[in-house]
C-alpha cells in the first residue's frame, strides 16, 4: 500500500473529521468540529492513500518547550499496518525540527506509545496540559487516559511523581476552578 504522509490542507478537514469522530463515537477520542480542526490545521499531518485521508495526527504547542501529540487516528482498514507508528515518527521528527524539547500525549493505548519511546508519567508532570485543555474536557472528572512524555533534546528521564499531598492540593485547585467555570457557564455567577 502506497501511503504518503504530508502536511494537512483545507481539503483534508472532512477526512480528518471522519476518522477522528469515528473513534470519538466509540468513546476512544474526543469529538472534533470542522472549526476546531481548521483552527489548528497547520499543526496536522495526514496520511493519504489513493487520494483519501487514511490517518492523521497533530502537534499542538502547549509552551515554547512542550508540544502535545494529539488526534492520532488511523482508518480502521489501516490499523495494524504500521501507519500509526509512521505518523508518530513523523510528528516526533516535526516537533524536533520545530525546536521543542518535549512531546507529550494522553492515550488509552499506553503500550503503543511506550514502544515509540515515550515514558509514562504522572499527569501532573505536564501541568500546561492540565491547565490549558483538561479542565474543559467532559471526561475531566473521570479521565481514563495515561500521560506519556518523550524528551527530544536529551536522554529520556521520567519526572518524579509529585508527593501525594502536593498532587491533591493541585487537584483541589483544578476542581474548584472547574466548578466555578461550570457555575459561570450556567449563569449562577
Amino acid at each position: 500500500m502506497d501511503v504518503t504522509i504530508r502536511a494537512a490542507a483545507e481539503a483534508d478537514i472532512d477526512g480528518i473529521l471522519t476518522i477522528v469522530n469515528a473513534y470519538a463515537a466509540r468513546n476512544l477520542m474526543l469529538p472534533r468540529t470542522a472549526e476546531q480542526i481548521r483552527r489548528v490545521l497547520e499543526n496536522f499531518l495526514v496520511a493519504e492513500h489513493a487520494g483519501r485521508v487514511v490517518g492523521c495526527g497533530s502537534n499542538v504547542p502547549l509552551t515554547a518547550e512542550l508540544v502535545e501529540l494529539r488526534s492520532l487516528a488511523v482508518a480502521s482498514e489501516f490499523r495494524s499496518s504500521g501507519l500509526g507508528k509512521r505518523l508518530v515518527e513523523a510528528l516526533v521528527a516535526k516537533a524536533r525540527a520545530d525546536g521543542y524539547e518535549q512531546i507529550c500525549a494522553l492515550t488509552l493505548v499506553e503500550s503503543f506509545f511506550s514502544r515509540m519511546g515515550f515514558a509514562t508519567v504522572d499527569r501532573w508532570a505536564i501541568p500546561p496540559k492540565i491547565w490549558h485543555e483538561c479542565i474543559y474536557c467532559p471526561k475531566f472528572d473521570a479521565c481514563d487516559e495515561v500521560a506519556m512524555l518523550m524528551n527530544l533534546t536529551e536522554p529520556q528521564t521520567v519526572p518524579a511523581p509529585l508527593a501525594p499531598e502536593v498532587a491533591m492540593e493541585l487537584w483541589q485547585g483544578v476542581k474548584i476552578g472547574r466548578m466555578q467555570r461550570v457555575r459561570w457557564e450556567a449563569g449562577a455567577m
